[in-house]
């Protein structure tokens, strides 16, 4: 119903009014209400649907432009500073940042128990900047011996022999003993014993230990070579012992040696055994050799002569005597080197440490040194 006709009825009604008495009035107010009651519902219905159909296509286009706009977001937010980032969430939490107070905290999400399951990345750690390296021999063969520099690459020695005739009493009237006496020259060569190890800058700039380490650990591994190489030469060099253990303990062996030695006019001023060895004698010693075994101090000794533990030497095998009369020659004494340039170093980047010495060892009197095995018998 159009706006003109709910006039022209509501005028009508009016005239209508005016003349009627009270009966023909309410008659026509429920007549105008009757008539327009049910246009005005329908007229109303049909604004309200066009209402919400407007409405849903506003939505609708409203919605499109949202997934517009945070697709740009996200865009956006990648590209941010994390400074950045940081004012734009407290820019769009105003509101809840603001409404924390005592009792009214705001929950982002539910929480729980920390744990090393939370860290991304490695844990914090301390380093022993220290290498746990393999041990040293105990002794090494030139910590007994005497040390001699030569100028070339061989050392000759001369050695007494037996000789003929004897120095004697003189009878009267009588000619005097003659003595004569031989003499054998000895020649040692000397050579290299040497080794290298080879590593990169890289690893020397990153672990700062290095440049300490590699010469502690050529040096130990030197003297491992050095101390075979010469144990060799006194085991070959040495005077063979004649003790046997039949009957006799390991430290009455070594009693007899010394006896020995002395009584051939030889002093005895070390005994060189294995550490288990070693354990053995001081185990083994019985109460009548309590004055001749003797531990003070941490120091063994066997009628007064010091025994020294060393791992170069095989088991129940032992050297006794006189070390002052074997000597380490050296034409070129021991010497560590490192160089950027040998062989592809320069273009590798890598660095050669190199160690080396030019040696030998001269056991110059072998009746002074006994070469001796616990476990022989005959």
């Amino acid at each position: 119903m159009e706006a003109n006709e709910i006039k022209d009825a509501l005028s009508n009604l009016e005239v209508k009014i005016k003349s009627a008495n009270e009966t023909e009035r309410k008659n026509a107010l429920a007549e105008f209400e009757t008539k327009f009651n049910s246009a005005i519902e329908n007229q109303v219905k049909s604004v309200k649907e066009e209402f919400e159909a407007q409405l849903k296509a506003v939505q609708e286009h409203a919605d499109k432009l949202d997934v517009k706009l945070q697709g740009k977001a996200k865009i956006e937010s990648k590209n941010q500073s994390p400074l950045a980032k940081i004012k734009s969430l407290i820019t769009e939490n105003k509101d809840a940042i603001t409404s924390v107070q005592k009792g009214k905290e705001v929950q982002i999400k539910a929480v729980g128990d920390m744990t090393t399951g939370n860290l991304t990345g490695d844990e914090p750690r301390s380093y022993n900047y220290d290498i746990v390296k393999f041990p040293s021999q105990k002794v090494n063969v030139a910590d007994l011996v005497g040390s001699v520099n030569i100028d070339g690459g061989t050392y000759t020695y001369t050695v007494e022999g037996a000789g003929e005739g004897s120095i004697g009493a003189q009878t009267e009237g009588a000619t005097k003993n003659q003595r004569d006496y031989d003499f054998t020259t000895v020649d040692v060569t000397t050579d290299f014993i040497a080794g290298f190890a080879r590593y990169s800058k890289k690893m020397r700039n990153n672990l700062s230990y290095i440049t300490s380490a590699i010469p502690m650990l050529l040096r130990r591994d030197y003297f491992k070579a050095e101390n075979a190489a010469f144990n060799a030469i006194l085991a070959a060099d040495a005077t063979a012992s004649t003790e046997i253990i039949t009957g006799k303990t390991k430290a009455e062996m070594l009693i007899n040696e010394i006896g020995k030695l002395e009584d051939a006019d030889y002093d005895t001023n070390g005994i060189v055994v294995r550490p288990t060895d070693y354990l053995d004698i001081l185990k083994t010693a019985k109460q009548d050799l309590a004055s001749a075994v003797t531990y003070e101090n941490g120091v063994l000794r066997v009628v007064g002569v010091q025994v020294l533990k060393a791992t170069w030497l095989a088991a129940n095998k032992y050297y006794i005597g006189d070390w002052s009369r074997v000597n380490k020659i050296n034409t070129e004494g021991l010497s560590l080197e490192f160089s950027e340039i040998e062989g592809t170093n320069f273009v590798k980047n890598n660095i050669t440490a190199r160690i080396e010495s030019q040696t030998a060892l001269a056991v110059e009197q072998p009746l002074a040194l006994v070469y001796g095995d616990f476990t022989a018998t005959a």
